[in-house]
């Protein structure tokens, strides 16, 4: 298992997303309705409903809002959504993929094909860079949850690939298909997980200057600020200096 990397660098800058809560909240809604709608609405008896769950709690999302979410999908009333996946360029050939939930595909591809195009980015077909980034399982801890060696000898007692420690927390990967029971396993010996999802984890990257990260960051924002985009994953990396000029 490896030690410190750069993931950080190649997600999204953290905390983004906490000055637009009101907008996070509603997304993770969304995933937590199709997710109940699409199997049992018990969390224990639906792996997907249970990592929305998770997910949200980690988020702070409130209570009310999970169980709210939930029984709209019970209800009867909750749209039906498809999910769709996009994938492209940005600026200097960064590989992009867009994942959404949508009840209108053509306003959705609409959307996303001006928005790559406003922003220097090209959206490509089903596949142009897919083989660039796996999917795989992401647990997150604070650094608070325990020393690197602790965190390590549970993430390999739960069955996870690699861990990732650093002063800013542990990033726990596995196979996709072992998110919820590696999830569960580390719940019991280290407690909530700050985050727990899907990922789209790059194999290989393209490092950015200042100015090509300002592009692209561009771009992000963009897709990131319509409802119907759910997330949006880069295979970008770039320098410590770099990280923190922008």
């Amino acid at each position: 298992m490896a030690g410190h990397s750069k993931w950080a660098n190649i997600q999204h800058r953290k905390g983004r997303q906490d000055a637009v809560r009101s907008k996070l909240f509603s997304k993770l809604s969304k995933e937590i309705t199709v997710a109940a709608k699409m199997g049992d609405p018990d969390p224990e008896k639906n792996p997907r409903l249970r990592l929305a769950v998770k997910e949200a709690k980690g988020q702070s999302m409130p209570k009310d809002n999970i169980e709210r979410a939930i029984k709209k999908a019970t209800g009867g009333d909750a749209e039906d959504y498809e999910e769709i996946r996009y994938e492209g360029y940005g600026p200097n050939g960064v590989a992009v993929i867009v994942e959404a939930m949508t009840d209108n595909r053509n306003r959705t591809a609409s959307t996303v094909r001006s928005t790559f195009s406003k922003n220097g980015g090209n959206l490509g077909e089903t596949g142009s860079v897919g083989f660039m980034f796996e999917r795989k399982g992401e647990v997150l801890y604070p650094a608070d949850a325990g020393d690197a060696d602790t965190v390590m000898m549970a993430a390999i007692e739960a069955g996870a690939d690699d861990v990732e420690s650093s002063e800013d927390g542990h990033r726990i990967i596995c196979g996709d298909t072992d998110l919820n029971d590696v999830s569960n396993a580390l719940e019991s010996e280290l407690g909530e997980s700050e985050s727990t999802k899907l990922i789209w984890q790059p194999t290989t990257t393209t490092e950015l200057d200042l100015v090509g990260l300002q592009k692209l960051m561009k771009l992000v924002d963009a897709l990131e600020d319509d409802d119907d985009i759910q997330r949006v994953t880069t295979n970008f990396e770039a320098p410590d200096e770099v990280m923190a000029q922008l």
